[in-house]
């Protein structure tokens, strides 16, 4: 059963942009859908990699679990990235787990097929390696952060990140499609629930950002984010 039912469909998905017709017929036969709710895990630390995912719609929380019990969050991805790429490449096991912040849609699939289309489609190698490079460039900015901000600039540079890379243009500025808990929000930043809350008050106060019932912040003045840092 394909993935979808009208191919042409993929091209809004950034791995799979300006991919001939011919090529997205052959990569909607081979991806199969899945749909989950949130908190299912959908890949573990240290398991084989022998299927990619991409997300259609939903957003994930890509984290390791050191052996202190913490929770560190690597990455949020949301609509139009992939995930589980990096074992499905290198043959090696998974370096994190992976688990569905929202319900969410996916489209997977088998590493044999994957590698088999970056072989014969150049356009889809050409899409990944510009996926990566944008990724490193994030995580990048991420561990200046980490090293250079104090909480409520962390707090602030990330939104910012996350507002850029999925932010929905609403009449009051930019909505973040994605459920941002003050917990998952303080494992990314590197600090605790209590400061992370700290900053989100003052960055409401300053008029920078407002949080609704379903933890989907809104980006209302992205200056005020800036200043932060």
């Amino acid at each position: 059963m394909p993935a979808i039912h009208d191919p042409t469909f993929l091209r809004r998905i950034a791995l799979f942009r300006d991919l001939e017709l011919g090529d997205l017929a052959v990569l909607n036969g081979l991806m199969r859908r899945q749909e989950l709710p949130a908190g299912v895990r959908l890949m573990a630390n240290d398991t084989p990699g022998d299927s990619a995912y991409v997300i259609r719609h939903g957003a994930v929380k890509v984290h390791v679990e050191p052996e202190d019990g913490r929770d560190v969050i690597v990455a949020i991805l949301g609509p139009g990235e992939i995930v589980g790429e990096m074992s499905v490449i290198d043959r090696e096991m998974r370096s994190g787990s992976v688990v569905t912040l929202e319900d969410s849609v996916l489209f997977w699939i088998d590493r044999d097929a994957f590698e088999n289309c970056l072989r014969t489609m150049p356009k889809l190698t050409l899409n990944l390696t510009e996926i990566l490079t944008r990724r490193l460039r994030v995580a990048n900015e991420r561990i200046t952060a980490l090293a250079t901000l104090d909480v409520y600039g962390r707090v602030a540079q990330h939104l910012l990140v996350l507002a850029e890379e999925y932010g929905e243009e609403v009449d009051a500025g930019t909505l973040i499609p994605i459920r941002l808990t003050q917990g998952d929000l303080a494992s990314l930043v590197g600090a605790s629930r209590v400061r992370v809350n700290q900053a989100l008050v003052l960055l409401k106060k300053r008029g920078g950002i407002s949080t609704d019932q379903h933890h989907h912040i809104t980006v209302h003045d992205e200056s005020v984010l800036a200043r932060a840092y």
